[in-house]
């Protein structure tokens, strides 16, 4: 039997539900950025794929206006750290809700590094770190 669940139907809510457990193994985007005033913020999104190759495009999606995507429409610029198994830990516990202006970085103790081309920092540990602007 078939279920048809029509977004118009279902709460946002159970269309979020429904849509991340349909669309699995998903990568975890770990997106680092700089406020306007310098504060480095760091936080995992889930919905997070690659759009293009020419030009390279990666995308993700913020559910709720977020100080990470704030701070990209403010500066331009993130990076998409990969969230690897062993950084699940840290993954998870920089996923809390923090004040604005607390950097999770220092909030749960995450090493970070300074990125080559953008201004964000990238996770240390991450091993890759993709730099982007805004497109």
């Amino acid at each position: 039997m078939r279920t048809v669940f029509r977004p118009d139907e279902v709460s946002s809510r159970r269309f979020y539900q429904l849509l991340t457990a349909s669309v699995v193994p998903r990568p975890i985007a770990w997106i680092s950025t700089v406020s306007a005033d310098g504060v480095a913020n760091l936080a995992p999104y889930s919905f997070f794929t690659v759009s293009s190759v020419e030009p390279p495009v990666v995308q993700f999606t913020s559910v709720t206006r977020k100080d990470s995507l704030r701070n990209i429409e403010a500066t331009g610029e993130f990076v998409v750290n990969l969230a690897t198994a062993p950084l699940v830990d840290q993954v998870n516990d920089s996923s809390a809700s923090f004040d604005h202006g607390v950097s999770e970085f220092e909030a749960v103790g995450i090493e970070s590094e300074p990125s080559a081309i953008v201004t964000p920092p990238r996770v240390a540990a991450a091993p890759i770190a993709i730099e982007a602007t805004l497109h």
